[in-house]
Parts: structure tokens; sequence; C-alpha cells
């Protein structure tokens, strides 16, 4: 009985972070934080707070866990704007701990994503609007970010706006937590294409905060629940100024709202709660899980107004994601939304991260703002391209000044399902005689680029 006994204990065990060396330009007033999966990757978490040993060290004690337990972390200086970096500013993997392989681990930072040598990957047309913009329904600050059409500064003309989050994740690697969604290169490449492109706002995110700005419900795994505040941030405080500031078109039609994860679960709730706002919504991988009540929610603020949903996730995310996402999909529908007005895209394998954001963002931009990215823009290099009959019944055709071809034409449901592809195509007729009755997106590719994206319908 007593080996047994002795069998059936648990061996735990401590590990004690000391970090030797930081970067010469750490401010000195500043703190360091650790943020893992053990806390939610919390950057700001006081449990994750360390303190000055005795040589005036940064440490901390973490509480024990079983022998042989991995741990995944980084280190931060208490938001994601300013997690460590590599010794080139370059994003790096997560550090990891096996618990039993020492009691002490000495880490070395390289960079500090907000001053990484002063480098930055976002381009000349991006700017920092503001290093601490005042949200007075928090009394606290936040940097913006702006985007700039490439011609903002010759046309004379007004411009779209589109209000995303985690703004520190948009533009530049160099302050991004996981990699950026390349927000900028995107946009200028449709533009270089003959595209119209808007102007994008970047709001960072709180850090410790993003959790309650983001939900707009109580939690009581998570907290949260400062969603309505930061909403109305953005409408009564953020918009106002943009639109007095920089030539925007600030009525509802020419209004978006998008973002990822919890981003995305505010920019669903924001955008159906401020219908007169926004007409255009962009939900990324959204954490409908978060709270029950945005079924509720969703039924009781019912369709005001038309607009534009575009939901997006991967398959290797959450087991409930795909599901939620086709609820939500049938609960919009079940309010008043047409079908056509909402595109749903699955990525097979697609993880949440932002590789899939960042991969899905363009194709997301063109449908939102059909009509106005597609509108010529003078002078382009773009094919303008259209489908004829439409709506058809067997065969539609494509008509492209200079007779242009495509590498690919791909064919996907309202759904995010690809139903008809074909390479190198040899004519511009295309046979749809096998799709189903309803409405269709038609790809043009070409070198593994969209280059056009159509909307028709099979009779």
């Amino acid at each position: 009985m007593a080996l047994l006994s002795l069998l059936s204990v648990t061996v735990t065990a401590q590990v004690t972070f000391i970090i030797d060396a930081v970067p010469s330009y750490t401010p000195a007033e500043d703190t360091v934080y650790i943020a893992g999966d053990f806390n939610g990757w919390n950057p700001g978490d006081t449990a994750g707070k360390m303190h000055r040993n005795d040589q005036g060290k940064w440490e901390i004690t973490l509480p024990a866990q079983s022998d042989q337990t991995t741990i995944l972390f980084k280190f931060t200086r208490g938001s994601w704007a300013n997690v460590e970096k590599g010794a080139s500013g370059e994003e790096i993997s997560n550090r990891s701990f096996t618990y039993g392989n020492g009691l002490t681990a000495h880490v070395s930072i390289l960079n500090w994503a907000d001053n990484s040598g002063g480098g930055t990957t976002a381009a000349s047309n991006v700017i920092v609007m503001s290093t601490d913009f005042y949200m007075p329904q928090f009394d606290r600050h936040r940097r913006i970010w702006l985007y700039f059409p490439p011609d903002y500064e010759t046309s004379g003309k007004d411009y779209p706006v589109l209000y995303m989050h985690d703004g520190q994740n948009l533009f530049d690697s160099y302050t991004s937590f996981a990699g950026e969604w390349e927000v900028d290169e995107t946009l200028n490449n449709l533009a270089g294409q003959g595209y119209q492109v808007p102007l994008v706002v970047g709001i960072d995110n709180g850090g410790a905060d993003r959790i309650g700005e983001y939900t707009p419900w109580f939690n009581p795994d998570y907290g949260g629940g400062d969603g309505e505040k930061y909403m109305q941030f953005i409408v009564e405080t953020l918009k106002p100024y943009i639109d007095q500031h920089y030539r925007t078109n600030p009525d509802r039609e020419h209004t978006a709202l998008m973002g990822s994860s919890l981003g995305g679960l505010i920019s669903h709730y924001g955008g159906l709660a401020n219908q007169e706002v926004f007409s255009k919504l962009g939900l990324f991988s959204p954490s409908y899980w978060y709270s029950d009540s945005i079924w509720d929610f969703t039924r009781q603020a019912g369709k005001q107004a038309d607009m534009r949903i575009y939901q997006l996730c991967g398959t290797n995310e959450s087991t409930g994601m795909v599901g939620e996402m086709q609820r939500m999909n049938d609960s919009l529908i079940g309010i008043g939304f047409q079908q056509t007005n909402i595109f749903n895209k699955i990525v097979l394998g697609g993880q949440h991260n932002e590789q899939l954001w960042r991969e899905a963002f363009g194709e997301a931009y063109l449908w939102l703002f059909n009509s106005f990215a597609n509108s010529i823009n003078e002078p382009g290099i773009r094919e303008i391209v259209t489908v004829f009959p439409n709506p058809a019944a067997n065969i539609i055709y494509l008509k492209t000044p200079g007779n242009a071809f495509y590498d690919r034409l791909e064919v996907s449901d309202f759904q995010g399902r690809q139903v008809l592809t074909i390479d190198r195509p040899k004519s511009d007729s295309i046979d749809i005689s096998s799709l189903p009755p309803g409405n269709y997106l038609l790809k043009c590719m070409k070198d593994s680029a969209l280059k056009q994206l159509l909307r028709f319908t099979k009779n």
C-alpha cells in the first residue's frame, strides 16, 4: 500500500525566469511581464508582472506545475504593441519551458516591437496619426494608424473608410504580435491594378484592456463587457475626428468595420448595434463562443438597413468555429438579411492566426466594397471584365478589353465553397450547366493573384 501511495503522488515543480539582458533603449520606468498559454496570453496580467531582484534583473517565479508540463510564453512590457522581437526586429517563435528541466531559466531579450532598431515594414502611405489619442469613454489613450490611398494627395476625392481593430498587427511586422496582415501592401497592389481603395483607420488594442473593450458581455471565466463603450468611442469620438480632419465619405454606405477573433465579435456587435453608421462588416474568425448573448442580441437588433457581411474561418480553429459561423449566417437570414449579401468562407486547414486573415483580406475587401473598388481608377492598368448574360442558364461569357486571358478561373458559392475550377481557360465561355440555381462569385486569377472578383446568378 505504501508503494502504491508513493506511485500515485504527482511530482510538481516551480520555475524562476531571470532576464539577464534587455535592449539598451528599454524605458527605465517600464515593467516587464510574462504572457503565455498559462494566463490566456494576457500581455499585462498582474500575475505575470516581473520584479527586480537584488542584481537589478527582472525576475518572476511561476506557480508550480506537474513535472514534464510544457508551457509557451513571451515577454512584453504590458502590451502586444511592445512584445519582444528578434535581433533585427523580426517576429520570433513562442518560447517554451518544460518543468523538471531546472529550477531557474535565464533568458535575454534582444528587441522590443515598439522600438526595434527604428525599423518598419509599413508602406510610406501609412502614418501613426497619434500615439496617445484620447478615449474619453475610458479616460485612457491609444495609438491610431492611418492608411492613405496612393492617390490621396493628388486626387482631391473623398474616400470610404474601413475601421479595423488590433491596429498594431495590420501594417508593420515590427509592432505585430504574430505577423502582420499586410493591409497596406495588399491595398497598394490592388490600387496598382486600377482598383479604388479606401482610407483605413487602425486602432491598437488595449493590451490588458483588449478583452474588456472587444467584448459586449461579461464572461465568468474571462471577464470583459466594455464593448458598448468601445463602440461609443469609435462612433462618437474617433469617426467624427477622422471625418473632420480627412477627406472621407462619412455616410454609412462608405463606412465599414473589420476585425478578427474578439475583434470579429466586436465588429459584429458594433455593426448591428450601429446600422445607421456601418454598412459593411468583415468578421474574421469571430469569437461567437464568448457569450450566448450574441444570439439574443442579433435577433433583437434585427435588420434595419441592407448590409454586406463577410465571414471567414478555418477548419483548424476551435472545434465549434465552423458551426457557429454557419449558425450566425442562418441567424442573419432569419432577421431579414439576404444570402446574396452574406459571404461565408471556410478555409480547409486554416488556423486562428494572421496568416489566415492576411490571405483573405484582399478578397474580403473586394467583396465588401464591390461597387466602389471596381469603379475605374484613372489612370489604371486593370482589364475591366464583365460577365454576360447575367442571370444565365447554362453558359456565361467573359468580356475583356484586348481579349485578356487568365491562368485560372474559380467559381465559389456564397458559402465560400469552390464549385468549379478552370485552369488556363481556352475561351471566354464558361459552362455552368452543372451548377444548381443560385448566386456565385467568379474569381479571375493571373500569376496566382486575384485580378477580378465578379458576381453572377445561375437561373
